[in-house]
């Protein structure tokens, strides 16, 4: 029998005298083979769901008196749901009650919980500087209501996920004392298999709004010391209310949007403008090579085109494109969550 190569013009064609037949298909006496094409880069190895400053009242209490945070968060988890996306894991950066109320905090999980489970989700909880650590800690993890900062570490395979609680009690800035640098020093002098993401509430970058630094991190050439050179591969960070992207230490940072209202970047310039509406959360996929951070904006608009999974398969495969797999999952090297002592 002939063959020949060639790019075929006949790809996706419904012709009965065209079947595929291991990457060719015949044509009359031909056997024409078909070029194929690896995608750039595999599936990714995890997949996260970046939410930030969800600001829950207990009661059904609306955030100054008209926006709902409660339905807010509804939403953006039921739109989750309806995608079909599976993340590992949901980190929830800081500010998750806006008074620290322990009501807020039973709410929050009687909201998230149910869902976390049908999608198979860990959830990684983060302190703020709206939280409060005694209910933040009874309220969510079921620890006694001491004030101790909320550091942790979280493994998920090979990924490590370390928490640090940049909160000061009483204040609404951000700082990292010494003895939670020293463990944080401590936790990277081991690196992870597949790298470490920090997840923080006070992002280190710089900031658009001009009040906003009165509330920033402070110190962070410290932990920038401590940083530099380990293999935290992205830092995740909210308190800011809008998506911003920077680099720390030669880390990129992804800062994720509110989930209950978003501060309005083109207000006047000088002046802080907060305003209920731009909602958004963040999709995090971890490839072996790099950590890619999108940004969803939350809401339902006009649809343009929509094309399903299964033609989208169908089009790669006329094409001859494939999608590798992700890596085989790695274990994590030690217990599920270690706490600094």
């Amino acid at each position: 029998m002939k063959k020949i190569a060639f790019h075929c013009p006949f790809r996706g064609s419904r012709n009965r005298h065209a079947a595929r037949v291991h990457g060719s298909f015949r044509l009359g006496w031909w056997t024409v083979r078909v070029k194929t094409r690896i995608a750039e880069y595999p599936r990714p190895d995890h997949f996260l769901l970046h939410i930030s400053d969800t600001h829950l009242l207990a009661g059904g209490e609306r955030l100054y008196g008209s926006v709902d945070s409660d339905a807010h968060l509804r939403a953006l988890l039921a739109e989750v749901e309806a995608s079909g996306g599976r993340p590992e894991a949901i980190v929830f950066t800081g500010d998750l009650a806006d008074r620290g109320q322990p009501g807020a905090y039973a709410r929050l999980r009687e909201l998230v919980e149910p869902v976390a489970e049908r999608l198979g989700s860990r959830i990684v909880w983060v302190m703020g500087n709206h939280d409060d650590r005694g209910a933040f800690r009874s309220g969510l993890r079921g620890d006694a209501p001491t004030g101790e900062p909320v550091d942790e570490v979280h493994w998920l395979g090979g990924l490590r996920i370390i928490v640090l609680d940049s909160s000061v009690p009483g204040h609404h800035y951000g700082d990292v004392s010494e003895s939670q640098l020293d463990w944080l020093a401590a936790e990277l002098a081991t690196t992870a298999p597949e790298g470490t993401i920090l997840a923080m509430h006070h992002p280190p970058v710089p900031s658009v709004l001009d009040l906003a630094v009165s509330v920033e991190l402070r110190d962070q050439a410290q932990l920038a010391e401590v940083l530099e050179g380990s293999d935290v591969r992205s830092i995740l960070a909210g308190h800011l209310h809008y998506s911003s992207t920077a680099t720390f230490a030669g880390i990129p940072v992804s800062v994720a949007s509110a989930s209950c209202y978003t501060q309005d970047l083109n207000v006047p310039v000088g002046g802080t403008k907060g305003r209920d509406g731009a909602l958004a959360f963040n999709l995090v996929h971890v490839y072996p090579t790099t950590v890619l951070h999108s940004v969803v904006p939350l809401g339902q608009y006009p649809t343009l085109d929509y094309i399903d999974a299964e033609e989208s398969a169908r089009r790669l495969a006329a094409d001859g494109i494939r999608i590798p797999p992700a890596r085989p999952r790695l274990d994590a090297p030690t217990e599920p969550v270690t706490l600094p002592v």
